[in-house]
């Protein structure tokens, strides 16, 4: 069965089924239950599972993970909401310290299958902590996989995924696009696994990568760019960590150059670590620099400026264009 869904809606849509299919997966966060979450992701569900499995905690990220990874212990799967991808960092701790080394701590023994659920990302013209992009963080954190889908079927399988994964998991979810509509087949999982790219786009001149919001963005720029003569091919890398290199390594070592773009600062983000891996793995290929394209090392502007901040499709084109000058 296929059916046309927001993003949102599909993302709650794979909470309902994992929920209906394992009576241990319950979800966890601030106004999550009667409300229906802030974005109304979770709308629905406390009236089918009540309030014994969708629970409406305090306002204390922090201890939403630490009980979330008790539940684990004893055999739950909690699904935690953090309302906005700024308020992630009272639960830093947890996550990074506990979370992500208890089961190499154990020797293997105990596994914690907890989904941590981020919205964020800009361009929705919220106030300050509404707007972050701290993937980074993250994806640095050995015992961490982390997850981003762009299109309303991958938000649907990646959250089942997520939620059936043996290892804790982070889902960064594009705020802004919660409600792009896109098609959902609920019968047949994408061929790809949540922890795989995807090519979005084929093309044969040049590289680029992006993920979550990005991605969009990225099509726009290589709509642009076959309007100037050049085939851009489009890379969803989809999971952040581990990173699907060989699907990245293959499509660079054909088109020779590679930009990476995303909304974060771009000053230690992710697309250093591409970049330089790359370079190491295509050096002899690579017929220019890799470009990086991506947000300013300031802190998250207010909403009438943040257009100037986050990456846009003339942008993205122009490291394109720039990588075809040498």
């Amino acid at each position: 069965m296929v059916e046309k869904l927001p993003i949102a809606k599909a993302i709650g849509l794979g909470l309902r089924d994992a929920m209906r299919a394992d009576d241990k997966v319950l979800i966890m966060g601030e106004d999550v239950g009667r409300l229906g979450g802030v974005f109304r992701v979770t709308d629905g569900l406390f009236d089918e599972f009540g309030g014994d499995r969708v629970v409406d905690t305090p306002l204390s990220e922090a201890s939403i993970i630490g009980t979330a990874i008790g539940l684990a212990f004893r055999g739950y799967r909690a699904n935690c909401e953090i309302q906005f991808d700024g308020f992630v960092f009272p639960a830093f701790n947890q996550i990074t310290t506990q979370l992500a080394k208890m089961h190499n701590r154990t020797e293997g023994r105990v596994r914690v299958p907890v989904v941590i659920r981020i919205p964020y990302g800009g361009a929705i013209g919220a106030v300050e902590h509404h707007s972050e992009s701290p993937e980074a963080y993250f994806t640095h954190t050995a015992g961490l996989r982390v997850i981003t889908p762009s299109t309303a079927n991958d938000a649907y399988w990646m959250t089942r995924q997520a939620i059936e994964c043996e290892d804790p998991v982070i889902v960064f979810e594009p705020k802004r696009h919660y409600w792009l509509r896109g098609e959902v087949d609920l019968d047949h999982a994408p061929e790809e696994s949540a922890f795989q790219a995807r090519i979005a786009r084929p093309g044969e001149d040049a590289t680029v990568v992006a993920w979550g919001p990005t991605v969009s963005t990225a099509l726009e720029a290589a709509a642009l760019a076959e309007e100037e003569g050049r085939s851009v091919e489009v890379i969803d890398l989809r999971s952040l960590n581990p990173i699907d290199m060989p699907t990245v390594i293959e499509s660079v070592q054909r088109t020779g150059r590679l930009v990476v773009v995303h909304e974060a600062p771009v000053f230690g983000g992710l697309g250093g670590e591409i970049a330089a891996r790359v370079t190491e793995q295509c050096f002899y290929h690579l017929e220019a620099p890799v470009q990086r394209v991506g947000g300013c090392s300031t802190p998250y502007p207010p909403a009438r400026m943040e257009r100037h901040y986050l990456p846009d499709a003339e942008r993205v084109l122009d490291a394109v264009t720039a990588s075809f000058a040498y």
